[in-house]
């Protein structure tokens, strides 16, 4: 541990300067939550039921245990990871598209995590929560630098929901072998990757990334979730058989868990410079080489039924994931985070509308569908 932190040259404390608003950001986040609700309109009109705008299908619903490492260095003993505990947690495993696809569709794959039991003092919209959601990607960047080009990706995808299933199929097959060759030689392309270009590997081999910051303390951090448990890490880049197989990855971590317990570490990255690490561009990847992904705790969940309706009706229906639920050493940074407090919202009070289903925050895992 400490030669890890021995290579992070003297974090940047926060500054409220750092954080600068895109031109028409207002207008921009009008947009975003227009083009959102027009995703969830269309796939509520489909399926009679409301879901998320993005991130719409659900791999594995899990229930875990959140640790914080003990005797952790000042540095790394900010907020929720001030003092070595342990909470409940809840995993949802997704991928980002907004409509219900095939899983040979192969797009990025995502996992939000909800801590239960944090306290501090709370974001706004979040008093008197006890919450703190952790949202990741499995990509260290986000595809666009800010919330304008943000909209125009997002109005693109939105075109494309509920249309032509089987185009989208065929196409994903020929981004793959693209992706393949650009990774043959030494690339990697997210744009590709998420048209439907992401190579078909098992889910739970991910490292999944915040890819924007949030506040550490007096720091600024991005996240990152990493596979350590030897189950899990040799999942990393494996193939997983999804021909014929609508719902594979879903099956996948269902019998993974069905056997297996799966740990994962927490680990989180100092800006050092704002030149090479930015606040305000999401697109730019922070170097390692820079400043290291440090751990400051491990997330193991149990053996357990990963997947089933009850846990779909607890998790999927009836909570919302948000960086905005939390606490304020660990409020969200940047143009792509203030846009999402909105959008976030706007997808649970959808969801709690049509489906007559109350969306909460948990005080506690009681009555949570048993493992």
């Amino acid at each position: 541990m400490q030669s890890e932190l021995d290579s992070v040259v003297e974090p940047l404390r926060y500054e409220p300067s750092f954080e600068v608003v895109e031109e028409n950001e207002t207008q921009t986040i009008a947009g975003l939550l227009e083009t959102l609700q027009h995703i969830s309109e269309t796939t509520y009109k489909d399926s009679g039921h409301a879901s998320r705008s993005v991130h719409i299908k659900s791999h594995g619903l899990l229930r875990g245990e959140l640790r914080v490492l003990s005797d952790l260095p000042p540095i790394l003993a900010q907020g929720m990871f001030s003092e070595a505990r342990s909470y409940p947690v809840v995993m949802r495993l997704s991928t980002s598209p907004g409509d219900e696809l095939d899983d040979s569709v192969s797009t990025p794959r995502g996992v939000a995590i909800k801590v239960i039991g944090v306290r501090g003092e709370r974001l706004p919209g979040s008093e008197g929560d006890v919450t703190q959601d952790f949202v990741m990607v499995n990509g260290p960047a986000f595809l666009a630098p800010g919330p304008k080009k943000f909209l125009g990706s997002l109005k693109l995808l939105a075109k494309t929901t509920d249309k032509a299933p089987t185009l989208k199929k065929a196409l994903s097959a020929a981004l793959r072998g693209t992706e393949k060759i650009i990774e043959a030689v030494g690339g990697e392309s997210a744009t590709i990757k998420s048209l439907g270009g992401h190579p078909e590997t098992h889910i739970l081999g991910e490292t999944f990334y915040s890819q924007v910051p949030i506040k550490f303390g007096p720091y600024m951090v991005k996240l990152s979730l990493a596979p350590i448990s030897p189950t899990l890490t040799q999942l990393t880049d494996a193939p997983v058989d999804l021909d014929g197989k609508p719902n594979g990855l879903r099956a996948a971590v269902v019998d993974y868990f069905a056997q297996h317990t799966a740990e994962w570490e927490l680990r989180v990255q100092f800006c050092t410079n704002l030149e090479t690490m930015p606040i305000e561009d999401a697109s730019v990847v922070w170097p390692e080489e820079e400043s290291p992904y440090v751990a400051v705790a491990r997330i193991t969940a149990p053996r357990q039924p990963a997947w089933n309706e009850a846990l779909h009706l607890a998790v999927d229906d009836g909570m919302s994931f948000s960086p905005w639920h939390g606490i304020a050493d660990h409020r969200p940074l940047g143009s792509i985070m203030r846009v999402r407090k909105a959008a976030y919202a706007m997808s649970a009070g959808f969801r709690a509308a049509r489906n007559g289903v109350a969306v909460k925050e948990p005080v506690d895992l009681d009555g949570f569908p048993s493992v």
